[in-house]
């Protein structure tokens, strides 16, 4: 799958691009896998059952499963995303959650660096704009713009209660465009970009990809740093086992750069293990 150019300028112009139905025929076969991770990690959160009462994260995600891991080979993501990032995209890394509760407005990110990085979501239920489906303001990734720059003084991070105290709105009313989504479904905005849900169940199942654009070698220190964020998940490589493993030429071509820099993780993990009581949920 490519993009067309219409494609390439909504994305450009709006920082999302959705795609019914491009997995419907394996919607099934995509939930089994999910649950069956899950299920090899003790259910929830840190390997426990999950609660219903708090989101249940796991980092990384996709890599623990063979069929999974191979998402990342099939030409309806890799094409559209090496249209978006180049050929030699870097993969950054997966998540999979059972949601509680709302997520408030935020990006993933703003401006934190100069390589683009971009997020694909799989819903693996029925979501609608009251139970959790993906919220986003279309074009409030634009760096430097000052409505964009706006929108991220009054909404920074998802931790933030701005939205109420500067605008006196919850933010569910925030103006925005709901995504709404069926399993089998592929939704795909860039990092920057504004974006929330509210509503829905205390299971909500949801996994995502996400990509970078490759570094370039005066930039690895910035790419070393980036590499680290896993270290609040207690991710000890930036893959899993199964991922690197079943990695063909093409896949391991958007691996080797942050396999190649990931040596100083199981010393921040060591660390980290000793500050937290679990990883982190988001």
């Amino acid at each position: 799958m490519t993009l067309s150019d219409q494609q390439l300028a909504f994305f450009e112009t709006f920082g999302y691009l959705t795609f019914p139905g491009a997995f419907a025929d394996e919607a099934e076969r995509i939930a089994d896998e999910f649950e069956r991770v899950w299920a090899d990690h003790g259910g929830g959160h840190n390997r426990q059952a999950h609660d219903h009462e708090r989101r249940s994260a796991l980092v990384p995600f996709i890599d623990q499963n063979e069929y999974l891991s191979a998402l990342l080979d099939d030409p309806r993501v890799d094409g559209v995303v090496s249209a978006l990032l180049g050929d030699d995209y870097n993969y950054t890394g997966s998540d999979g959650n059972f949601y509680v509760g709302d997520t408030r407005w935020h990006s993933d990110g703003f401006a934190r660096s100069k390589y683009r990085s971009i997020k694909i979501a799989f819903y693996l239920d029925p979501v609608t704009r009251d139970s959790g489906c993906l919220r986003v303001i279309p074009g409030s990734h634009h760096r430097g713009d000052d409505y964009a720059e706006s929108l991220q003084r009054i909404m920074p991070s998802s931790r933030s209660a701005s939205v109420q105290e500067r605008l006196g709105i919850d933010g569910r009313d925030v103006p925005d465009l709901a995504l709404e989504s069926q399993p089998g479904d592929m939704v795909l905005f860039i990092h920057d970009l504004k974006h929330a849900s509210f509503g829905g169940g205390t299971r909500r199942r949801m996994f995502t990809i996400n990509m970078s654009e490759r570094f370039r070698d005066d930039d690895i220190d910035e790419l070393r740093e980036d590499v680290a964020t896993l270290v609040r998940f207690w991710a000890e490589r930036a893959y899993g086992d199964v991922m690197i493993r079943t990695a063909g030429p093409r896949r391991m071509r958007h691996l080797e750069q942050r396999l190649a820099n990931d040596d100083h993780l199981p010393e921040l993990v060591r660390q980290a293990r000793q500050e937290m009581i679990e990883p982190s949920r988001s």
